[in-house]
């Protein structure tokens, strides 16, 4: 596994955030917007030339969501222990998520388009499989490369597409994950829909009243399990399922029929009944909707809702990243036996009554849930468990 967020730059200093309780959420210091100081993000703190020099890039046209792609699957294949070999062989595959990609540097290709005479370094860039393919380039892949765009549920259909082709027979192991970078493209997008919270996001408080944005990317290395022999194993993807109640553009429906149908299916794949799940790292956005809803779906399927918490109170929504990235901090909690806490909670929705675990708690656990639900009803859970 390879990440990088508002939290960390590696595996070693995101879990010593998550066990500390810390919140990567702040002002932004690296956006070009007005709304850099009067709103809060969760921006990794490393500057493009900084990640540019890391990798001897050269290239003014590799975007910055692309740099935190790289450094994270750089981390992941180091960790996996894969070869040069491995990396170019037709049985590797790699899956890329992602929902803004290239389009963080659209100012600058505004400006090129209009003021420069030479074309701009970031015209290719707007493809929508950019990130993947630089990437494909950069390690010489020469199996399947794919590109996910389900917006928030990106990086998790990422993984389970990686997971399908393994299980077909299309890819010995793949390479999967996502990346995105905060942009004014996106701010403002979402500020548009009036859904940015002006202060800290609540997940799952009766008072939230929006979330905020992160950048960040995320990949992990997954094998058929009679190919892995000696090498170091997390845990196994025991299952998973993708559902869409395509209810509304940017809603979920009230009974949460989505995320409902997407945990329930999930379950009866892994094979385990709702009380072997130990933890369950919620979508919690901070919004309105999506939140009274994920808790409503959780009370139709747990008779007594397993502790909970959401990562987005400590690193903000990283969009197409946002699963990959919580797979990973969730994969920790299982290998380490740790419950990392939400942030900024304080009082219970009044439909629902549920409480997030407040405080880092050491739990044994043997199975943890992702949920990760994106707009148009695109929802998706997985389920991991330790070998």
């Amino acid at each position: 596994m390879g990440v990088i967020s508002a939290l960390g730059n590696s595996l070693e200093s995101s879990h010593e955030a998550l066990l500390n309780s810390t919140c990567g959420i702040g002002s932004s210091q690296l956006v070009n917007s007005k709304y850099a100081e009067t709103l809060r993000f969760g921006e990794v703190k490393i500057e493009n030339e900084r990640l540019r020099e890391r990798f001897n890039l050269t290239d003014r046209g590799v975007t910055r969501t692309s740099l935190l792609a790289l450094h994270a699957m750089s981390d992941a294949i180091a960790d996996s222990g894969l070869l040069e070999r491995d990396l170019q062989s037709y049985d590797t595959a790699l899956v890329g998520a992602s929902t803004v990609g290239g389009m963080c540097q659209t100012d600058d290709l505004y400006r090129d388009a209009t003021i420069e005479s030479g074309g701009s370094d970031f015209i290719s860039t707007y493809d929508c499989a950019s990130v993947p393919l630089f990437l494909q380039k950069r390690f010489g892949i020469k199996g399947i490369v794919n590109t996910i765009n389900t917006a928030c549920s990106s990086s998790a259909n990422a993984i389970m597409y990686g997971a399908q082709l393994i299980r077909q027979g299309y890819a010995k192991r793949a390479i999967v994950g996502g990346a995105d970078a905060l942009a004014k493209f996106t701010i403002n997008g979402f500020n548009s829909l009036g859904i940015l919270s002006p202060g800290f996001c609540k997940p799952f408080d009766r008072e939230r009243n929006g979330l905020n944005l992160g950048e960040g990317a995320a990949f992990l290395v997954m094998e058929r399990e009679e190919d892995v022999g000696s090498k170091k194993i997390y845990c196994s993807l025991s299952g998973y399922c993708n559902t869409n109640d395509a209810f509304h553009p940017s809603s979920l429906s009230e009974n949460g029929e989505g995320p409902f149908k997407a945990m329930h299916a999930a379950l009866v794949k892994s094979g385990l009944a709702p009380s072997d799940i130990g933890y369950i790292n919620t979508h919690g956005t901070g919004t309105e909707n999506n939140d009274e809803v994920e808790s409503k779906a959780m009370l139709r399927i747990f008779e007594k809702v397993p502790p909970f918490a959401s990562t987005k109170s400590k690193i903000g929504h990283t969009l197409g990243a946002s699963a990959a990235v919580e797979s990973v901090f969730s994969i920790l909690a299982l290998t380490k036996n740790e419950i990392y806490p939400s942030l900024n909670f304080n009082t219970p929705i009044e439909s629902t009554g549920l409480t997030p675990v407040m405080a880092a708690t050491k739990q044994k656990l043997k199975n943890v849930m992702i949920n990760s639900f994106g707009f148009g009803g695109n929802c998706s859970s997985l389920v991991f468990s330790k070998v």
